[in-house]
């Protein structure tokens, strides 16, 4: 069963753990991590939710969960990227591009510069069951046209200047 550590709402520990799947109390928060991959050609790694997920199935998304307890947020950033595609990355390869609060989570952005083949990917089953590489205005068509599941737009919004910025560093 995955656990969560708790955090108040200042992100301080509150030395406690949290089953997933239960309700958070007022004032607990949780560690989410999303991570933007994006190739030397400015284009933006997407993978396709798995069918049987209760939420937002047969949706393109970005890399991203919960901190698991005892990981920080790097740790599990590095992991939810190896689980949902096979990326394996260094908690030093990744660029944080913000951090903002939600209701119940605190959520660390992170991009991650990589050229890796599609087909060298391995999809989590379960989670993933499709990849492709999208230009960001494809990215941004799918936002609109909701293909793109609706958290994934809404959050990326929250790190969108920092994110454009990266892509025009490369």
């Amino acid at each position: 069963m995955e656990t969560w550590d708790l955090f108040d709402e200042r992100r301080l520990s509150l030395n406690k753990r949290h089953q997933r799947g239960r309700d958070l109390n007022e004032g607990e928060f949780h560690i989410v991590v999303e991570v933007w991959t994006i190739n030397s050609r400015n284009e933006v790694l997407v993978t396709l939710r798995d069918p049987r997920k209760p939420d937002y199935p047969d949706k393109w998304e970005n890399t991203g969960g919960s901190v698991l307890s005892g990981e920080n947020s790097r740790q599990g950033a590095v992991r939810e990227l190896r689980e949902e595609t096979g990326i394996i990355a260094s908690e030093n390869e990744l660029i944080l591009l913000g951090t903002y609060k939600e209701s119940k989570a605190f959520v660390d952005v992170y991009l991650l510069h990589r050229d890796i083949p599609v087909e060298h990917l391995t999809m989590q089953d379960g989670e993933t069951v499709a990849a492709k590489w999208i230009s960001v205005e494809e990215l941004d068509s799918m936002i609109l046209n909701e293909t793109l599941a609706w958290p994934t737009g809404k959050r990326l919004q929250h790190v969108r200047s920092a994110f454009d910025e990266q892509l025009r560093k490369r």
